[in-house]
């Protein structure tokens, strides 16, 4: 095939990027190819940062090649000759059989100079990161590549046309490079079968293939699943997760990793694919799933993914470093019985602030865990904020613990359980809990099996 042919594929195909943008890949493909410039850069973001996910770590150990082959390819066809993989420093089993499989490729004469007595000559370095999940953005990647601190620049000049070392770069994530092999093999046509949507006359018309999720949290079956774009989550969850444990009622999943959304059970029969997901407030991102059953507090949640953020975020722009140090702030003081009545209308506005004037994708993506927590679990903020509860029992300053004298059989199993001693009695007597001594562990909740101990 021409370089032409290949990219025409690409395109054809509605290939889009795996890696939380959805851009169409033969666009970008064609944009990069036809750039102006001798050199170029093929380079394979595999820099996965999101908390529970861990798609791109098991392709790099169990499938290298599959990503070696796919940015051959994608050398070939915008005429570069030179790729980097970028792989975070944790994964160091995907770095030695990532080094494995170059180094195979190179004996077998699959990368080097004059691939197959074909003229064309390419070759594949790794580079590992520091960890920084900021890093994972592209211009950010860059910078880490040349040496520099790594953080974002303005989108206005496109990495396509400037990236690395200011020549055209074409990047792609793990699960994108490895798509790649399979549609020139299979072609066009089989590839578009898969999926949601209409890419004919338009490239951002739909979401075809299949999708690597990493299915994690409260649910029965975890693990890495792929499948078809459009899947509901209602069949992911229930049907390959086994649904939730113990018995325990859905409560939401988050999409999109930390900077995704959080989506009620009355969204469990949606699609999966790029557009749905925008459209109720969460996104695709790289493919993180983490299910949460009735007993976790969405408040507390929003907190934990802001907290996450603000400790990532590079501080190079003012939205996404005060913007998320500012709405840390007001959830702690939510979550510790401290909430305004005006806290929920300053989040939603911090949030469309930041939305619409921060520098990269992690400041704009950075408000969904909470203007989505705010959309479907307003009931929630009310309950800390207006009555000082937390409905799910979880933030520690808005809970107490007391025994039921008439319910306690005085068994002293919560006795035992308390870590303070600040439960107290003899066997077969009412005991007393202390509130002065109670750490709100909740240990002597759990262990109760007479309904004694009542939380509040």
């Amino acid at each position: 095939m021409t370089p032409e042919e290949i990219i025409r594929i690409i395109k054809q195909s509605g290939l889009r990027g795996r890696g939380g943008g959805g851009f169409p890949t033969g666009v970008k493909w064609e944009t990069c190819k036809n750039a102006k410039g001798n050199i170029k850069y093929i380079i394979c973001n595999a820099d996965e940062g999101d908390p529970g996910a861990f798609m791109d770590r098991s392709l790099l150990e169990g499938n290298p090649h599959s990503v070696l082959e796919g940015m051959i390819i994608g050398g070939y066809a915008i005429g570069s000759n030179e790729g980097y993989i970028y792989v975070r420093k944790e994964y160091p089993l995907a770095v030695e059989t990532l080094n494995i499989a170059i180094n195979k490729a190179r004996e077998y004469g699959l990368l080097g100079q004059d691939i197959m007595g074909s003229g064309f000559d390419f070759d594949i370095e790794i580079h590992r990161g520091a960890g920084a999940f900021v890093c994972g953005e592209s211009t950010a990647l860059m910078a880490s590549l040349e040496g520099r601190v790594g953080e974002p620049r303005a989108k206005y000049i496109h990495t396509v046309e400037h990236g690395l070392w200011d020549k055209p770069s074409n990047l792609n994530n793990v699960e994108t490079w490895a798509n790649v092999p399979v549609i020139v093999v299979r072609g066009a046509n089989w590839f578009t079968k898969i999926g949601t949507g209409d890419v004919s006359n338009n490239p951002w018309g739909g979401s075809k293939g299949t999708k690597i999720f990493s299915l994690v949290g409260k649910i029965n079956n975890t693990g890495l699943v792929e499948v078809p774009m459009g899947m509901r989550l209602r069949e992911i969850i229930y049907d390959i997760g086994g649904g939730i444990p113990g018995g325990k009622k859905f409560k939401a999943v988050q999409t999109g990793g930390p900077s995704g959304g959080c989506l009620p059970d009355s969204l469990l029969d949606l699609p999966v694919d790029f557009d749905e997901l925008t459209k109720v407030g969460s996104m695709m991102g790289s493919g993180g799933m983490i299910v949460m059953d009735e007993n976790t507090c969405m408040v507390d949640i929003a907190k934990y993914f802001i907290d996450f953020l603000k400790g990532e975020s590079c501080g190079k722009c003012v939205p996404c470093r005060e913007g998320i140090r500012n709405m840390l702030d007001i959830l702690t003081n939510i979550t510790e019985g401290k909430g305004k009545e005006n806290d929920i209308e300053l989040l939603k506005e911090l949030g469309e602030w930041m939305q619409e004037s921060a520098l990269c994708a992690l400041g704009t993506s950075a408000p969904n865990p909470v203007l989505s927590t705010l959309r479907y679990f307003q009931a929630e903020y009310d309950a800390h904020i207006k009555d000082k509860r937390c409905p799910a029992g979880v933030c520690k300053s808005l809970i107490q613990f007391s025994i039921d004298a008439e319910k306690c059989t005085g068994c002293m199993v919560c006795v035992k359980a308390c870590p303070k001693d600040a439960i107290t009695g003899n066997r077969k007597e009412a005991h007393i809990l202390d509130q002065t001594k109670c750490i709100k562990c909740s240990a002597c909740y759990d262990m109760c099996r007479f309904g004694a101990v009542i939380r509040k």
